[in-house]
């Protein structure tokens, strides 16, 4: 977004041209290292593809993002400002970055190396997919971005105006619209590692994409170019959309090189650093919620003094917001639990989805009850619960030391919907905090970010502020952004002088209100 990304991007291309069959990880997709490689559409694409599904790194890289969300507390003190709520800037965290969307500058190249027509339709509407799942977590972060002349600098644009976060906005659901009827015309392709190159499935990603955004908008409700809630019934009854856990948008992992869960022991000196949080264990116990003994281990306490890892009590969480000394006290005491097993002893461990068919039917609840949509919250609220408790089971072996003697059935699934804490409410205030309090649980290291961004959106769940470890300024508050780039400020300083002029009177910090998050 600068002068030189343009040599930025000139570099990945090269880079990804060289080292293409080094730099897929998933092994159905490795090119013959006997044959001489010869850059494709698929190859491109599978890289493409892989930017966004393995943006959130490994090991302890792999659960930055579940510190802010407060799904864990974490013993180890260095780069653990996520866990004390200090954003920064952009570029503190690459894969999250400005510089990141120089990976964007291979999709005409995918395009252009297509070897027909209506492959040419598919990988242009691929295209259209990437760009707007980068471009919409870019303005998610930071406000307003260069978006309409992004990405241009072989045409001569070497200082990207702003968009309006509106016009972001408009444009990344114009592009979806377009990205669904390309692939509605185009054929199966090449290079993908998550859908196997289908079509039908990229369609139904491509519409859930704009349902996620389009619940992001629900504050711009009334917006008459935006028209979300026309968006929403148009999607909903017209459109291909996600219909169980085989249409999530997720990379599936094994034992082979390369294709192991993220936080799978081998290579990994982060383990003894996790702590589960209080957040998490203590709203799955008043849910009476069976997830508890498949996402944590039994403390070390309650193993000790003979607790059963079937006992509720012999699981504990600690609260996120203590100082760090304060969390590695409560540590020391043997009696916070550490992630189960199943994400480190196991190399597939579970799948790691970026869109799920739960986090969709928790969108479209939460639509109808805001008037968004027609149709019915509670039944796509259960839904929802179903979905993400099977997704949970069904990715878990059947071993007692990975669900401690508690399966999650469907017997199971079926009372605990009807049970009274979780029984979809009458009030739509309740019925909000219930719909985001599941999606939260749903995405318990899963869908970077989302946890934060949706107590940002919402307020729930209802995470506590500890001026005493708050690494925010102030320490009374939460921030709700992160601060441009200083290579921006450095190379296009103009342009951006204007957006951070515009939008929040000159004043560029993790406090000030985005346009998505005004009333």
């Amino acid at each position: 977004m600068k002068k030189n990304i343009v040599n930025k991007i000139a570099l990945y291309i090269l880079a990804l041209c060289m080292g293409l069959t080094a730099c897929d990880s998933f092994e159905e997709f490795n090119t013959n290292p006997d044959q001489s490689t010869k850059v494709t559409s698929g190859m491109l694409a599978t890289n493409l593809i892989l930017g966004i599904m393995q943006e959130d790194g490994t090991t302890k890289t792999f659960l930055r993002d579940d510190m802010l969300s407060k799904y864990v507390a974490w013993t180890e003190g260095n780069d653990i400002d996520y866990l004390f709520n200090k954003l920064g800037r952009t570029d503190d965290f690459s894969n999250y970055s400005f510089e990141n969307m120089a990976m964007l500058g291979n999709v005409e190249k995918m395009i252009g190396f297509a070897p027909n027509e209506k492959a040419k339709n598919s990988y242009t509407a691929l295209g259209h997919f990437i760009r707007v799942w980068k471009f919409f977590d870019l303005t998610m972060r930071v406000g307003d971005i260069p978006y309409s002349e992004s990405m241009k600098g072989e045409e001569g644009v070497e200082y990207p105006a702003y968009d309006s976060q509106k016009s972001v906005f408009l444009g990344l659901l114009n592009e979806l619209d377009l990205a669904d009827q390309l692939f509605e015309s185009g054929e199966n392709f090449d290079g993908d590692p998550v859908y196997d190159g289908d079509v039908s499935k990229w369609r139904k990603a491509v519409n859930t994409l704009q349902l996620k955004i389009l619940i992001n908008l629900y504050k711009k409700s009334a917006d008459a170019e935006l028209k979300v809630a026309d968006r929403f019934q148009k999607i909903v009854s017209g459109k291909p959309i996600f219909t169980s856990n085989d249409d999530n948008l997720q990379l599936v992992h094994s034992d082979n090189s390369g294709q192991k869960y993220p936080f799978y022991k081998e290579g990994n000196n982060f383990i003894v650093f996790n702590q589960v949080s209080s957040f998490v264990i203590d709203t799955l116990k008043v849910l009476g919620d069976r997830r508890l003994f498949y996402y944590a281990k039994p403390t070390v306490k309650s193993v000790d003094s003979g607790l059963e890892p079937t006992d509720w009590n012999a699981y504990n969480g600690v609260d996120p917001t203590l100082t760090f000394s304060e969390i590695q006290s409560a540590v020391e005491t043997k009696n916070v639990s550490q992630l189960n097993l199943r994400y480190s002893e196991l190399p597939e461990g579970e799948p790691t989805f970026k869109l799920s068919y739960a986090e969709m039917n928790f969108i479209l609840s939460e639509a109808v009850v805001r008037g968004l949509l027609a149709g019915n919250a509670k039944s796509y609220y259960e839904q929802g619960i179903r979905a993400a408790m099977r997704f949970t089971a069904d990715h878990t072996p059947d071993s007692y030391d990975y669900h401690h003697g508690m399966k999650i059935t469907d017997q199971y699934i079926s009372s605990y919907i009807n049970g009274e804490k979780v029984t979809f409410a009458t009030n739509a205030s309740a019925q909000i905090a219930q719909i985001i309090t599941q999606k939260y649980l749903a995405t318990f290291l899963q869908t970077p970010f989302s946890g934060y961004f949706e107590y940002r959106r919402t307020g729930i769940p209802r995470f506590t502020i500890n001026p005493q470890s708050n690494r925010n300024d102030p320490s009374d508050k939460m921030p709700v952004r992160w601060m441009y780039p200083q290579d921006e400020y450095n190379y296009n300083t103009e342009n951006l002088k204007k957006a951070v002029d515009s939008q929040y009177n000159g004043v560029d910090t993790e406090n000030e209100l985005m346009w998505i998050l005004k009333d």
